[in-house]
């Protein structure tokens, strides 16, 4: 799948796009227990600070990380905590698994629910989505995808509309990446994902590129 990113976000962010289909995406995948584990270990053993370059990713289009933080600085923040990952399914819990990892926002979309073509753009007056276990997320001038029936995605937050359940067998990752993380590393991190989602998820990669 392409995106689009509007000249306006070309110089601030790109995106790493992966889409994975034949997916079997359980509910509570035990293969994962281990590793999950042992990733939240690390963290709180040798705890990384925030990456200041996705805050000042917020902070170019005038957003406050502290007030709308990242996905990955969330869960960050869980972590040290004390708390472990959250577990939703396998495919959401292996994107929190990368995220935390990488320190690099995911977003993650039941493909069949994501309607024609897909663009990276800062949302409009007015716009907003139904959060996922949230209220309505306000997109007005925050970094958002948005398709022909409007905005369902963004770094911090991502909509009911689009959500991935148990029954997704076709999914859209993107990493929302700020523009100095290379495109070599970022493809490093579409690969590493890509084949923790097959391991527990099986399916095929259908497409992996920076944009």
């Amino acid at each position: 799948m392409h995106i689009d990113v509007a000249p306006e976000l070309r110089s601030i962010l790109h995106l790493g796009v992966l889409t994975l289909t034949g997916l079997s995406n359980g509910q509570h995948e035990s293969r994962l227990d281990q590793p999950l584990a042992e990733a939240a270990a690390a963290v709180r053993a040798h705890p990384p600070a925030e990456r200041e370059s996705v805050r000042a990713m917020y902070r170019r289009t005038g957003l406050d990380p502290t007030r709308h933080r990242p996905s990955s600085e969330a869960l960050l923040r869980r972590i040290r905590r004390g708390d472990p990952l959250p577990r939703i399914n396998s495919l959401v819990d292996v994107c929190n698994w990368c995220s935390l990892e990488f320190q690099l926002p995911y977003g993650l979309y039941d493909l069949s629910r994501v309607d024609g073509a897909v663009t990276l753009r800062l949302g409009q007056d007015g716009e907003s989505y139904p959060g996922i276990r949230k209220d309505e997320v306000h997109v007005a001038g925050r970094i958002t995808l948005a398709d022909s029936q409007g905005p369902f995605g963004n770094p911090s937050s991502d909509s009911a509309r689009t959500m991935v359940t148990t029954g997704t067998t076709s999914a859209l990752v993107v990493v929302f990446a700020p523009i100095d993380v290379s495109h070599q590393h970022l493809q490093h991190v579409l690969s590493v994902s890509s084949t923790r989602a097959r391991t527990f998820c099986g399916g095929t990669e259908q497409s992996a590129a920076v944009v």
